[in-house]
């Protein structure tokens, strides 16, 4: 069982291949480099190292979102490119449910935050229960309170993760009322590797999908379509009130 995992869900490129549940290589860049210039390259130097031609790997599994809108569309983009090149499914990873899947093992409550803009972020809640991974709540876009105010209600430690720690860090220490900790920085953003690890769960339970198939999920409209919806409200808002007062 050879898999192909991406990550290209936020300001990491990650690129992996695990064979036989063993993570064999993994390719991963936080530095000033976008992903139209790292993915492909990561990929073809991961075969290269491994001496692994693609068209021997059974699957290609992709972070399908949220997160960034460019970096999930180059990230898809790459994935089904080479699912239908090779004519290998596909197996799409939920981004915030393959971070949370780092703190494997855990004890604590894992609530990942990815950094949504607008003092929003993209979360969940999940924990282990012996070794069995348990979505506690899937992942959505919510406001940094509300995600404060779940985690103090569910009375647990918990421990965050992702790039929107650093961000919120302050309302974190100032409206917890948990024990909690963060993640070590090996484990702290996203990683092809643990795509690749939870892929492997999917493809046991044949959560597969065609490259045809295979679509980005944002939770909320890219900024463009948001400001031409926001613009034709407007706009029916100020046509109802001339109306009203002809």
């Amino acid at each position: 069982m050879r898999i192909l995992a991406i990550d290209s869900s936020g300001l990491v490129a990650s690129a992996a291949i695990l064979a036989d549940g063993v993570l064999i290589a993994e390719y991963t860049v936080n530095y000033k480099k976008t992903h139209s210039q790292t993915l492909l390259p990561m990929i073809d130097e991961l075969v290269r190292m491994t001496e692994l031609p693609l068209d021997e790997l059974d699957a290609v599994a992709v972070a399908e979102g949220p997160g960034s809108f460019t970096g999930l569309r180059i990230g898809s983009a790459t994935a089904k490119g080479l699912g239908l090149a090779l004519g290998k499914p596909l197996i799409g990873i939920p981004t915030v449910d393959a971070l949370a899947y780092n703190c494997f093992g855990t004890e604590r409550l894992i609530c990942p935050i990815m950094d949504a803009r607008r003092s929003q972020v993209y979360t969940g809640l999940y924990t282990f229960e012996q070794e069995r991974f348990v979505i506690c709540r899937e992942q959505e876009i919510a406001a940094v309170e509300d995600v404060i105010g779940r985690v103090n209600e569910s009375g647990r430690p918990v421990i965050f993760l992702g790039d929107g720690v650093p961000v919120f860090a302050e309302r974190l220490r100032q409206g917890l009322r948990v024990p909690y900790s963060l993640a070590p920085a090996h484990v702290a953003r996203q990683r092809a590797g643990a795509v690749g690890a939870l892929a492997q769960l999917y493809w046991d339970s044949g959560r597969l999908q065609t490259a045809a198939e295979h679509a980005p999920v944002y939770l909320r409209l890219p900024q463009a379509e948001r400001e031409r919806k926001e613009r034709e409200e407007l706009e029916a808002r100020q046509n109802s009130a001339g109306r009203s007062a002809e």
